[in-house]
């Protein structure tokens, strides 16, 4: 049997476009490889800061993204992700310059949810700083007017250890203000369902549900979703069955 090569790295389908940053990366942090149940391939993207792409917009940075996503590409991956809900603001853009899959952001998952909810209900967003969320991201998701959205930001650990980038986090603070934000959002009883949009919420999915009673979408489940479209799963023929 032959076999045709031509990728300098194999079994990756997802590659994960990484900020610059050094605060913990804990099981479930999509920057922890271990989170994953199928192999991705990293690539930081040098001064992107959590700072500056999400309070500072990400000014100035499409191209070191897009260099980024290219060097992903030559590496072998099939599709592309990253790991800032903010990033939703580059979807068009990186698109059209990577010419692969992009899923740059939860915040995607957002009318797609709605479709799965009564309809008396919506999705409520989940963001680590509401200030710096503005139209510009949500309209790059396609995310409907309107949309209730909470935040981290008024906790005592979650947002700020994470946008200034500390070496070290309270995680049983970090979880608090998770689940209280959550709560607070939950409060609206058109919500029928939390998108989170950052990725470093995914650790507190399981108490944010607990907590709310509400499905809770975040970028974990979006990206097992993306995987299976890029690495089908092969499933043994009838014939083949012993």
């Amino acid at each position: 049997m032959r076999v045709k090569g031509g990728k300098p790295l194999y079994g990756a389908s997802v590659g994960i476009l990484m900020l610059d940053a050094q605060f913990p990366r804990i099981l479930g942090d999509m920057g922890n490889a271990s989170t994953w149940p199928f192999p991705v391939h990293y690539k930081i993207v040098r001064n992107a800061s959590p700072d500056r792409v999400v309070r500072r917009q990400a000014q100035n940075m499409l191209n070191d993204f897009i260099d980024a996503g290219h060097e992903l590409i030559a590496d072998g991956v099939d599709g592309i992700t990253t790991n800032c809900g903010f990033l939703a603001l580059y979807q068009k853009e990186l698109s059209e310059a990577l010419q692969v899959p992009i899923a740059s952001s939860s915040l995607m998952q957002v009318s797609m949810v709605n479709s799965l909810l009564p309809e008396n209900k919506r999705a409520g967003i989940l963001t680590i700083s509401a200030s710096s969320l503005n139209a510009a991201h949500l309209s790059a998701a396609n995310v409907p007017d309107n949309t209730p959205i909470g935040s981290t930001e008024g906790g005592a650990e979650f947002t700020r250890a994470i946008l200034d980038s500390e070496p070290e986090m309270d995680i049983a603070a970090a979880r608090s203000d998770n689940v209280a934000a959550a709560k607070a959002l939950a409060a609206d009883p058109s919500i029928g369902a939390i998108v989170l949009e950052c990725t470093n919420m995914v650790p507190y999915a399981a108490d944010i549900k607990a907590a709310t009673g509400l499905p809770v979408f975040s970028i974990y489940n979006f990206i097992v979703w993306f995987q299976a479209s890029l690495a089908p799963k092969t499933f043994p023929h009838p014939h083949q069955e012993g």
